[in-house]
């Protein structure tokens, strides 16, 4: 008897296919944007703070930088950070840089994969609340990813399931004010669902058909970003 062997769909062939091109496209943007970019903001202005993932560089948010500047009017800055930094090193990263924005801007964190986490951690345990207005995760795994222990002489120890830092981020979640909104793909491969996508408390947006990579250039996991930072201040 031959076993009949199912070949990929025509789907699935074309989500693997968007994902690898959205990785070529992170390939071919990793050397722009090493050095931090600080805006000249007044006090009153939005600024917009990306903080990328694992073995990227702040040249990965440039077509998604464009559109927030031209749609929203928003500043914004940035900083890359050396592979194999956990979330806490990031995490002081990103307050020098914060200190560097003129006080009375309105900040918004927003982060793709480990960056997601960094923000999180700046806001609830560094007390960045008190300069922060919302923070936006892309494909970020609040709930661990699997590749954590491949990766647990790099990030691994603060991505595993069980780690000290996804527990505090947890525990700390209903705690601060700052609001969250989760964006996941359900073809992420490296969150393995959208679950473990999304963070303890906040707005969840899932995408369909949408991996890892591919939700950094996504138009829809964009316009929500517009959206979130064009929404009314509070009073």
């Amino acid at each position: 008897m031959v076993a009949r062997v199912s070949l990929p769909s025509r789907v699935g062939l074309r989500l693997v296919g968007e994902e690898a091109m959205s990785t070529l496209r992170e390939v071919a943007l990793f050397r722009a944007d090493l050095m931090p970019i600080i805006p000249r903001a007044l006090a009153g202005d939005d600024v917009v703070v990306l903080v990328h993932g694992f073995l990227a560089t702040a040249g990965v948010f440039r077509p998604m930088r464009r559109r927030i500047r031209r749609e929203t009017g928003a500043h914004v800055a940035s900083f890359s950070h050396a592979p194999g930094l956990g979330v806490k090193r990031i995490a002081r990263q990103l307050a020098r840089l914060v200190e560097r924005i003129p006080h009375g801007t309105r900040i918004h964190l927003v982060g793709h994969s480990l960056g997601g986490l960094v923000a999180r951690w700046y806001v609830q345990e560094m007390g960045g609340h008190t300069r922060v207005a919302q923070t936006i995760s892309l494909a970020t795994p609040f709930g661990g990813t699997r590749l954590a222990e491949r990766l647990r002489l790099f990030v691994g120890n603060d991505l595993h399931s069980a780690s000290e830092v996804l527990a505090r981020l947890r525990e700390g979640a209903h705690g601060c004010a700052v609001p969250h909104t989760s964006i996941a793909g359900t073809a992420d491969r490296i969150v393995s669902t959208p679950e473990h996508a999304r963070f303890a408390n906040g707005e969840v947006l899932v995408l369909p058909g949408r991996g890892h990579n591919t939700l950094l250039f996504d138009r829809e996991a964009i316009d929500a970003i517009v959206r979130h930072v064009k929404k009314p201040r509070d009073p």
